[in-house]
């Protein structure tokens, strides 16, 4: 997961837990793969729990907005636990989010 900070820039702040098959089949489809010069290109992602070995992952088009349920613990300025989505905002655009940092957007 991953959020702008006041600069535009995207910052990697957390992980989900493993989605059920039908929230899975619903982001799938909203998905677009990311085109060259994602601001991740260089991440190495590794798993939790202080394995040193790379993940495989796809960069994506950062295009949705997730409402998710958090223990707010963090560690490196991310998450330290992983996220429970709640639901796909798809009233919301990347854009309309406070910046990382701002805090949680008020519930509406």
């Amino acid at each position: 997961m991953g959020r702008y900070d006041d600069t535009g820039h995207l910052r990697p702040v957390g992980r989900s837990t493993p989605l059920r098959p039908n929230a899975a089949r619903e982001q799938a489809e909203r998905l677009r793969p990311a085109g060259p010069g994602h601001a991740w290109e260089v991440v190495r992602f590794t798993a939790p729990w202080g394995s040193r070995t790379p993940l495989d992952v796809t960069l994506i088009e950062p295009g949705l907005v997730a409402e998710v349920a958090v223990d707010t613990a963090q560690e490196r300025g991310a998450w330290r636990h992983p996220v429970r989505l709640v639901r796909l905002r798809q009233d919301m655009a990347p854009g309309q989010m406070p910046a990382f940092g701002e805090g949680a957007v008020p519930s509406a």
